[in-house]
């Protein structure tokens, strides 16, 4: 397996465990998309996998479509994605993604928290280099499929990783390649669960238990603030006992 595969086996469920943020994060991922390519999932190919993630995620149906209708509206506030970067306790980095209608309270806020836990917030660009940007799609496992046979049919599209996790199967391909791979996924039939993007870590560092916890303070009070989208550090993960 790899290096995809053990970076996501290690932060599984990890920033999806709290149902209110997941339907916060996908409510405002809603947005975006519907002022990106409007209000109807047949034409807006990023909605569409939304409005699937959603029923996975037992978003109510309401939601979704209140969700929509606000968007569609002249008169809801636009959502900027932003990202933050900085340095934690220990020289860990770590990489914030937000969506917000109010950037001064954002920065305002993710600069507090590295302040107040040991960390400094850096210049927008200065750590992108250290994590590599991949999209990542679960879809629904299928009778007869082939794990090797659909990576080697995935290749030509920008796939470099496909391996089964329980009831579904993972793939994760370049950044660029995403609605190559949505397409694809489509026409043969494939029920797309969810598709993201990750930033995945080019290298990990060590850190005692005690340096964990100090950086996993920092990570917890981003993680908790509703404007922050995902965090990632490059803090090598708990070996699984």
């Amino acid at each position: 397996m790899g290096r995809a595969f053990e970076y996501r086996k290690a932060t599984k469920m990890k920033r999806w465990g709290n149902m209110a943020r997941v339907f916060t994060k996908l409510g405002k991922q809603i947005t975006i998309a519907v002022k990106e390519g409007g209000a109807d999932p047949e034409t807006n190919p990023r909605l569409r996998v939304l409005v699937q993630q959603s029923k996975k995620e037992n978003m109510p149906k309401e939601n979704v479509e209140r969700a929509i209708k606000k968007a569609s509206s002249k008169d809801e506030a636009d959502y900027k994605e932003m990202n933050y970067e900085g340095y934690g306790p220990n020289g860990i980095a770590i990489f914030v993604e937000t969506a917000t209608d109010n950037t001064t309270r954002t920065v305002a806020n993710v600069r507090s928290y590295f302040n107040k836990f040991g960390g400094s917030l850096g210049t927008t660009g200065s750590l992108e280099f250290l994590f590599t940007r991949k999209c990542v799609f679960h879809i629904a496992a299928k009778e007869g499929i082939s794990l090797e046979d659909l990576e080697l049919e995935l290749i030509d599209f920008g796939v470099d990783e496909v391996f089964a996790d329980e009831n579904e199967i993972i793939i994760y391909g370049e950044f660029k390649s995403y609605s190559e791979i949505q397409k694809y996924l489509e026409e043969n039939g494939f029920e797309i669960q969810s598709a993201e993007f990750e930033r995945i870590p080019n290298d990990t560092k060590e850190v005692t238990e005690e340096q964990r916890e100090q950086v996993m303070k920092l990570i917890d009070k981003l993680e908790d603030d509703e404007d922050v989208q995902n965090v990632y550090h490059n803090m090598k993960e708990e070996e699984e006992e």
